[in-house]
């Protein structure tokens, strides 16, 4: 059984691990491993968070503009490409709709993760895009909400979960355009 003695000259610890009194790395010190490990990943975490937003979401559009190169290998492919049709009046022909949009949301993708020159318009394309998918709950609405309810179909709750990445985006284009790009230095 071990004890923990105070010095009458310094007052106790609350576990604050930034004590003024003994400094952070003697109060980290003094914890245990599993007490510090959490700590350091939030550290870690939090230095790089804005990158690790970027590359999940370019990530996620690289995955997404690929699969629609491949013939109904993409879950929202049908989708797309009646959104698209009915924005572009049909006009254009939809494989080339679909390639578009492929190489659209690969593009997006990259830049998110690539970051540096190619961030911004990334950024821009990205919002861009995501206007045209929500307006599928306009243009399709039989097949974005369920009838007689405000509930949306499947479909609709695949375009309605993008409000995520809209939301990481925004963050992302915050931070960027707020620093004039000035942090580039640091690993974009």
């Amino acid at each position: 059984m071990s004890s923990h003695t105070v010095e009458p000259s310094l007052p106790p610890t609350s576990g604050n691990l930034e004590s003024p009194v003994l400094g952070p790395q003697l109060e980290r010190a003094a914890l245990p491993h599993t007490s510090r490990f959490p700590r350091r990943l939030a550290e870690l975490v939090d230095t790089h968070a804005l990158t690790l937003l970027r590359a999940t979401v370019g990530i996620v559009f690289v995955g997404f503009g690929v699969l629609k190169l491949f013939p109904s290998a993409s879950p929202a492919e049908q989708l797309a490409v009646d959104a698209a049709t009915k924005m572009t009046l049909g006009l254009v022909p939809e494989t080339v709709l679909l390639i578009s949009l492929a190489a659209l949301e690969t593009a997006i993708g990259i830049g998110l993760i690539a970051g540096r020159r190619l961030l911004r318009p990334a950024l821009v394309a990205f919002f861009l895009h995501m206007g045209g998918v929500f307006s599928t709950l306009f243009l399709l609405p039989d097949a974005m909400w369920q009838p007689h309810s405000p509930a949306p179909t499947m479909e609709g709750q695949y375009v309605v979960k993008n409000v995520v990445l809209v939301a990481v985006c925004l963050v992302v284009a915050a931070r960027e355009w707020s620093h004039g790009g000035g942090r580039r230095s640091r690993g974009r």
